[in-house]
């Protein structure tokens, strides 16, 4: 039980980084910013994030737990989810704190790949831990979309940042 609570508080924690990196940008610069269509209201993302990392962290917990050291066949898929995880840190830092639209849609790439990655490497040892990442990976993916249309709308593709 409490490998399950530091997993999901690791997630949570990470969550509460990128919170604290994005709170500048997130009151003063975004609400400045031509959003995408259906583009949600700011305070959506907060309660969707605490679901979804919720779940990441129950997903990695499940892998964990069939972690055996004589045959650490886990270990890959948890380096993917933490490689996840610090993407996700990295990305409102990129995109609010800095401002930088452009530099958040390239580790936004790469945070899709890492995710679907992670996915299949879940779920390859755990149908119920992958099945609890695709709520995360389907966001990430309007994430995506999201990202890509701030940039466009904002500064377009040609423009730095």
């Amino acid at each position: 039980m409490l490998a399950l609570i530091g997993f999901v508080g690791l997630c949570l924690l990470v969550q509460f980084v990128g919170g604290t990196a994005a709170a500048n940008g997130l009151t003063r610069w975004y609400p400045s910013l031509r959003s995408p269509p259906f583009t949600p209201p700011a305070w959506v993302f907060g309660q969707v994030w605490t679901v979804l990392n919720s779940l990441t962290g129950v997903a990695a917990w499940l892998i964990w737990r069939r972690f055996d050291p004589w045959r650490p066949s886990a270990r890959p898929a948890l380096r993917l989810w933490g490689w996840q995880i610090a993407l996700i840190a990295l990305w409102p830092a990129i995109f609010f704190g800095l401002r930088a639209p452009g530099g958040a849609m390239l580790i936004m790439l790469g945070l899709v790949a890492v995710s679907i990655a992670t996915f299949v490497a879940f779920f390859r040892r755990s149908v119920s831990a992958s099945v609890l990442l695709l709520p995360s990976l389907v966001w990430l993916c309007y994430a995506a979309y999201l990202n890509a249309g701030f940039w466009w709308l904002n500064q377009g593709f040609g423009a730095s940042g």
